[in-house]
This record gives structure tokens, C-alpha cells and sequence, in this order.
């Protein structure tokens, strides 16, 4: 079974991009999926350059079973367990490529990844990512621990629980924040502002996500946000549209600020309110080919005034959406400049419930701008100041409302 995917803050589709898993089939077969997988692997024999003084034949399951029976019979903590081997071993396989957010996933982990795709886990409600080679909040989530404690997007995550997060990869960063609704975790936080790194402290929670949600505004203003694009999130834009259109508003805001992305069809489906059946967006893999993503909408936003809101926590699907209204002119963008998460996942599910989430392409918007390490930068730039925040004074909603008189 295969899916496409975006990226925790990682898109997808249930059952078939930040998706999913399955369990079943016994640890016997797992030693055979072992044996297959690195017998493939090896295989290739390639000759190695004699300076190492190894043979052809020397580089195949040879030193894969030389290493894996020296552990079983000379590691201090025995008994060695065989399954963590396994798993660990295509853990690391993965990690060599030096991509946060290509990962082998084992069950467990596909179990949680799954949970947090259908809008429900436990935990403390941040999105991460890996930015110049330092752990990264993308976003914390709305009414979650996190935003309840004063994360904000972009902070810097130096340590979890007092270890340094200096060279740790997506999933163990996760595995170590994530945990029983009650319990607590301390992120050592610097942001920009901050003299030294602060400890935030935070009481894990069971996280809901309502992904999407509006209001009227002043003078026939609908206001609509999307925090995230989840499993239910398709649904339940379709029924806020509705009510939407038939308040019959003069202008429309489409708040993105702090949505970290998710299933890359959300974004696509809802891309087809303004756009209609246009291109939202390419992928285009190390081959330069290129596949081409068309909404199949009917434009029903499509002469409707629209702002969209975006910011550093704006990620993934959110910078597919607004890049895409921004290069057919279909709204101006207000805000701060996006993440630039802009590389493409394809999720493999294996029949053990285990998943390779592996980075297969970038992502460029209809008018060929390329998103990854860039983001999409907004038309007017308004900063969100310390002052703003301790005031409760949302700036970039006042200047989208004054744009739209």
C-alpha cells in the first residue's frame, strides 16, 4: 500500500502523506521481510576500492550478519532483542541520508503518526520540523498545551527534558515530546529576543484538533481559518463554505497562520473554491519530472476579495494553498514570510504496521516558484510584535480588515 504525503508537520490521504498504518503479521515474518530486505540491498555488489582491502563478495549479507551475530554474542546486555535490531537497522539506513523528514517508522510510531493525522492524540500540540540544522517549532496548534504555555512558531528547541537536541532526527524529537495526557515535559526554548535559552514547561494533554472554523467580521466580512489539513478537514470545509455563501459576504479571510499542513489533498480540494480546475501545484522529483496537481472545483470563491494570513508557522499544504491564490491573483497575502517546508513524502506501509516515509520530490506553486528553504513570501509584510502579543492585538487581522473596506 502506498500514499502520498506532505509533511508533522508533515500531507496524505487515510488509507491509501503525513499517513499512516496497519498492524498484523507475526515476528517470524518480519525475519523474512529482514533477510529480503538487506539481501536486496547488497546484492549490488559493487566492488569496493582495494585500499580497504575487502573482497566483491565480502560486501553483501556477509557483514550484515557478521555485525548482527557479534551483538548476539558478545553485547554485555543480553539478551539482545531481535526485533530492535532489525528495526533499528533500517532506522539507521534512513537516517544516512541526512533528511528530517525521510524516516523509517516502526509500528508504534505509525500507530502515533496515524493518531495525530486524525485530528486526536495525546501530547503537548506543536508541529516540528529540522531548519538550519536546528529542531524547529513550525506551529504550535490553537488551544493546545503548547500555545497555552507560550510556544510560538520558529522558536528554537535546544534540549527535552534537559538533553541537548543537537543532531536529533524528526521522529526521536517526537517520541520524546509526545506522551500520557497529565504528564509533563520541559522544552529549553530560544527565540529571537530571548538573552539565553528558557525552560517552558508543559503538562501533556489529549489533543483535539478542530481544523476548521469562522466568524462574521465587520461590514459583511467572513472570516475562516484552517489550522490544519486533516482527516476531516475536506468535510468540514465544505460545510462552512456553505454557510459562507450564503451569508453572502462582500470579502473573505482566509487565516493560514500557524497551519503546519497535513494531507496534501485538503489543500488541493479546497484550492478548487477560487480556482476552480486550474494547476494548484507541481512536484518534481530528482529525474525533473514533474506531476501536476489541478483542483476540481467550481469556483465558488473565485471573485470573492480575498487576504490570506500566513506567517513562519505556516508550512507544507498552507504554503501550497496560498502560493497557489497568490500566483493567479486570487487574494494578497498578508503577514510574515511561510516556513518552507516544501518537499513531497511518499508513505509506503509495510504488512508489519512499520512505514518508510521517504522525500521524493519538491513542491513548486503554478507559476513554477520553488518553496522548500524559501517559503512564499506575502505581498504586505506586518510584523506581530512582543507588545502586539501581550496585548492580545492581532495585527495582521487588523491590516487585512483594512485592506478590505
Amino acid at each position: 500500500m502506498r500514499q502520498n504525503l506532505e509533511g508533522k508537520s508533515i500531507s496524505l490521504r487515510k488509507a491509501s502523506f503525513y499517513c499512516l498504518v496497519i498492524l498484523i503479521l507475526s515476528f517470524a515474518a518480519g525475519f523474512l521481510l529482514e533477510r529480503n530486505v538487506f539481501s536486496e540491498v547488497f546484492k549490488e555488489k559493487e566492488k569496493l576500492p582495494s585500499v580497504y582491502g575487502i573482497g566483491e563478495g565480502f560486501f553483501e549479507e556477509t557483514l550484515f550478519s557478521k555485525v548482527k551475530s557479534e551483538l548476539h554474542k558478545k553485547y554485555v546486555g543480553q539478551p539482545v532483542d531481535e526485533k530492535k535490531l532489525f528495526y533499528g537497522a533500517l532506522k539507521g539506513m534512513t537516517e544516512s541520508l541526512e533528511d528530517p523528514y525521510s524516516v523509517f517508522l516502526d509500528p508504534e510510531e505509525m500507530t502515533k503518526f496515524q493518531e495525530t493525522m486524525s485530528g486526536e492524540f495525546e501530547g503537548v500540540g506543536i508541529e516540528i520540523g529540522i531548519k538550519d540544522e536546528v529542531l524547529t517549532v513550525i506551529a504550535p496548534l490553537a488551544g493546545t498545551p503548547a500555545e497555552k504555555a507560550g510556544v510560538k512558531a520558529g522558536d528554537k528547541i535546544y534540549a527535552i527534558n534537559g538533553q541537548s537536541t543537537a543532531g536529533i532526527s524528526l521522529d526521536q524529537a517526537v517520541n520524546k515530546i509526545r506522551g500520557k495526557e497529565g504528564t509533563s515535559v520541559v522544552l529549553t526554548i530560544w527565540r529571537e529576543g530571548f538573552k539565553e535559552p528558557k525552560d517552558f514547561e508543559i503538562k501533556r494533554g489529549l489533543i483535539k484538533i478542530r481544523s476548521v472554523e469562522w466568524e462574521k467580521k465587520e461590514e459583511g466580512i467572513a472570516y475562516l481559518k484552517i489550522s490544519h489539513f486533516s482527516d476531516n478537514t475536506w468535510n468540514e470545509f465544505k460545510k462552512i463554505a456553505a454557510e459562507i455563501l450564503k451569508m453572502k459576504p462582500k470579502a473573505l479571510i482566509l487565516d493560514l497562520r500557524n497551519n503546519p499542513g497535513g494531507y496534501l489533498e485538503g489543500a488541493v480540494d479546497i484550492a478548487g473554491y477560487w480556482l476552480g480546475q486550474d494547476t494548484v501545484c507541481y512536484s518534481e522529483d530528482a529525474q525533473k519530472q514533474r506531476k501536476e496537481y489541478r483542483a476540481n472545483g467550481r469556483g465558488e470563491f473565485a471573485d470573492l476579495k480575498t487576504v490570506v494570513l500566513i506567517n513562519e508557522g505556516s508550512a507544507s499544504g498552507a504554503e501550497i494553498l496560498a502560493g497557489a491564490l497568490k500566483d493567479y491573483k486570487k487574494a494578497i497575502l498578508i503577514g510574515k514570510k511561510t516556513f518552507g517546508k516544501g518537499s513531497v513524502q511518499d508513505l509506503e506501509i509495510y504488512p508489519d504496521g512499520s512505514g518508510l516515509k521517504l522525500t521524493v520530490a519538491y513542491w513548486l506553486t503554478p507559476n513554477n516558484f520553488v518553496i522548500n528553504e524559501v517559503g512564499v513570501e506575502p505581498e504586505i509584510e506586518v510584523e506581530m510584535t512582543g507588545e502586539d502579543l501581550e496585548n492580545k492585538k492581532d495585527s495582521q487581522l487588523l491590516k487585512a480588515l483594512e485592506y478590505l473596506k
